[in-house]
């Protein structure tokens, strides 16, 4: 495993090895969506990543997909994510904010009876929401006008700008898993018809202006992006996801990112193929691969140079300590998917750590 634990720069950090921690979300936040205690012991425990990469996290106000997510939009956030952050770097870590909107994946009981927005009125129809009041399908959004788009780059802006001061190290734009950048970017949740629907630039446009606008306010090293160009959850789908992808990762050079985090697989095996060959061959910074590697995997990834980084989700999830696991050939603990969403530290701050050398 010696590729795993080679140093890597990204941007202005020197990470220590290659084992990242994909964002995972965990619904521990309290109901103003304020980061809590229980989330900085979490976080803590599992310094030892080369980077961890914290939870989808609301930009705005009124755009809740989870109930219990946390925000960065408030006062209160700022300082409870700050609580997180001084106990990551205590620990000798480091951490990136993935910074988010649910778009369409969002309901009206989580938003005080808001209807969701999308780019078109195009509801979720492969699985339900978890509300207050149970399980519920998916409502129709309402397709966002085009003189409101601005305020969703001024939202990411101001979120990104709210991340630094509350300690992280930078940023992750999620643009994957079909909320609102990725219904905008993939043509089976975008129809328009303007200037941001139709062409794969015009798709492209609203991902782009809020990469720029991000990069502008906290500078490019601090700044990276999540795709997930094959994945069918929330009902998401591209007629060419490979051709998507090849050009995403061509405009995509000259932002100079941190990095680029692409998930290579379907949650829901709709779709399938090979998105990492060609984005490695067009895409000229620092890559990420995620969904379903294993170690051994990983340190073939990385000594073939076909990857620079392998994040890992539910391996992270159950060991916080993955990394010297890793190192030792240690057995994993195995995760509980009960525990997955919401609750108190079962399942969240109790996995053991491997105590022997």
């Amino acid at each position: 495993m010696n590729n795993l634990f080679q140093p890597l720069q990204l941007g202005e950090l020197t990470l220590p090895n290659r084992i990242l921690m994909a964002p995972l979300t965990r619904c521990r936040a309290d109901a103003e969506h304020v980061p809590t205690a229980l989330m900085a012991e979490y976080y803590a425990q599992r310094a030892g990543a080369g980077l961890l990469i914290a939870e989808a996290t609301m930009a705005m106000a009124g755009h809740s997909a989870f109930g219990t997510e946390p925000g960065i939009y408030s006062a209160a956030q700022i300082a409870g994510w700050r609580l997180v952050t001084d106990a990551v770097h205590a620990a000798g870590g480091r951490i990136f904010l993935q910074i988010w909107h649910g778009g369409r994946a969002c309901h009206p009981l989580l938003n005080a009876g808001a209807q969701p927005v999308a780019p078109s009125a195009l509801a979720i129809t492969n699985d339900e929401v978890h509300t207050p009041a149970g399980k519920k399908p998916y409502t129709v959004p309402r397709p966002l006008a085009e003189h409101e788009l601005p305020a969703i780059v001024d939202g990411f802006t101001q979120a990104a700008l709210n991340a630094i001061e509350a300690g992280f190290d930078g940023v992750e734009i999620h643009a994957a898993n079909g909320y609102l950048l990725d219904q905008f970017l993939r043509d089976g949740g975008n129809q328009r018809r303007d200037n941001y629907g139709g062409s794969l630039h015009k798709r492209a446009r609203l991902l782009l202006e809020v990469i720029e606008a991000v990069c502008a306010a906290i500078g490019k090293q601090r700044v990276g992006l999540r795709i997930s160009p094959l994945n069918s959850y929330n009902s998401m789908r591209d007629s060419d996801p490979i051709g998507l992808s090849v050009w995403l990762a061509k405009q995509l050079n000259p932002f100079g990112l941190a990095y680029l985090h692409v998930m290579r697989g379907d949650f829901l095996s709709e779709q399938s193929g090979d998105i990492m060959t060609p984005i490695r061959e067009h895409f000229a910074g620092t890559l990420i691969g995620n969904m379903g590697y294993s170690a051994e995997e990983a340190e073939t990834a990385i000594a073939g140079s076909q990857l620079d980084a392998v994040a890992f989700g539910a391996g992270f999830l159950a060991n916080p300590d993955l990394p010297r696991r890793i190192k030792l050939g240690a057995p994993l603990n195995a995760p509980n998917p009960a525990t997955f969403y919401g609750g108190g530290a079962q399942g969240y701050t109790d996995y053991p750590c491997h105590m022997s050398e």
